[in-house]
């Protein structure tokens, strides 16, 4: 007997940025019907995954790689328009285009065992009960704030990518940019003309691709990023794998200077930064493009995680639990990776929901 209250499906999904909709569109083609079939749990307020949240002058133009979703390609979208009304717009067109009735905000708190072999999801929305999870999440919910001695004796303003608002905001202010991958260098090259000064400090100097990223190049890339996940490690971004396109932009800013790197400072001040060798830059605002984290906490207890401190998953399966999928985690963050990504989960779930009958009621 189930528990009072708690709905059952077949899987649930939890996200519904690229690698969500990919897999709900693969499982409602596959003869899963929303609601009673599959379900689709996103903490959004609105369509879009975490586009929605991107600042508004990341137009759509600047967009790196956006590959659309399946079944229904991204036309005619205008270049100079910000992405995240775009793509926010285009998903919202995709749900209602296939009917997957995501549920919104739904906030999942955990996943944890359940009874008769399901998993149960507990959510701001109530319980259900499933026999196969799709993990969507994506890791914008985990901007990533390294720890560095006398951070909070700064009097200025800290701020992550996550909360970075335009470079219009940073009129007359002297700012340090942190981080060496394609958030930092747009920080910079948006806020150096309005900032009275502009400093770049990253942990490892920068690389910079000055060849062609073929298809060879983004499978190599691909296959570093999935040896660690199969190791159970945490995973790297592809980008940091790739290095940075060195397109006209970058070119013109490394010769203005604004992409002048230096190294990390060793501790922050009350009025900037210092490092051990007696340099100093005095700052208004430390801007923190650090990255992100995969977005998992609400699958602790299940006991996912390996020695090395991330989910051993292989293909998109959880080693530990092949109930479990992570799609849109380690090296398939990219979007043509969670396209891929949600077939090949909804591809290995038809296969163990056929080997494993539903337990009787």
């Amino acid at each position: 007997m189930n528990d009072t209250g708690v709905r059952e499906v077949e899987v649930v999904v939890v996200g519904a940025g690229q690698a969500g909709l990919s897999a709900a569109y693969h499982l409602r083609r596959t003869g899963f019907e929303p609601e009673t079939g599959f379900v689709v749990l996103d903490h959004a307020p609105r369509p879009g995954g975490a586009w929605q949240f991107r600042w508004p002058s990341l137009t759509y133009g600047k967009v790196h790689g956006m590959h659309s979703l399946p079944g229904m390609e991204l036309t005619d979208a205008d270049p100079g328009r910000p992405s995240s009304e775009v793509i926010a717009d285009y998903f919202a067109a995709y749900e209602r285009t296939f009917d997957l009735r995501v549920r919104r905000p739904v906030d999942v708190r955990a996943v944890r065992e359940g009874v008769g072999g399901r998993l149960r999801v507990e959510s701001s929305a109530g319980v259900w009960s499933t026999r196969a999870l799709i993990n969507a999440t994506g890791t914008w919910d985990r901007p990533f704030w390294p720890r560095y001695p006398g951070q909070e004796t700064f009097r200025g303003r800290q701020l992550h990518t996550a909360q970075y608002p335009g470079p219009e905001e940073f009129a007359g202010q002297r700012v340090i940019v942190v981080g060496g991958g394609a958030s930092g260098t747009q920080h910079l090259m948006e806020i150096a003309p309005y900032a009275a000064a502009t400093t770049w400090v990253t942990r490892r100097p920068p690389v910079f691709r000055d060849v062609p990223f073929t298809e060879d190049l983004g499978r190599a890339a691909v296959a570093l990023v999935d040896e660690r996940v199969r190791q159970g490690l945490p995973p790297r971004s592809v980008v940091s794998v790739t290095g940075l396109p060195l397109n006209d932009a970058i070119r013109q800013a490394l010769a203005d200077g604004v992409l002048n790197r230096r190294p990390m400072f060793d501790q922050i001040t009350e009025s900037g930064v210092e490092w051990d060798d007696g340099r100093r830059v005095d700052a208004d605002v430390i801007l923190w493009a650090t990255g992100f984290r995969a977005a998992v906490g609400h699958l602790a207890p299940l006991r996912l995680r390996e020695s090395g401190g991330g989910i051993r998953v292989e293909n998109t399966r959880a080693a530990a639990d092949p109930r479990v999928h992570l799609v849109g985690y380690g090296p398939s963050a990219s979007t043509i990776g969670a396209n891929r990504a949600g077939r090949a989960a909804v591809r290995d779930i038809r296969r163990l929901l056929a080997a494993e009958p539903a337990a009787a009621a």
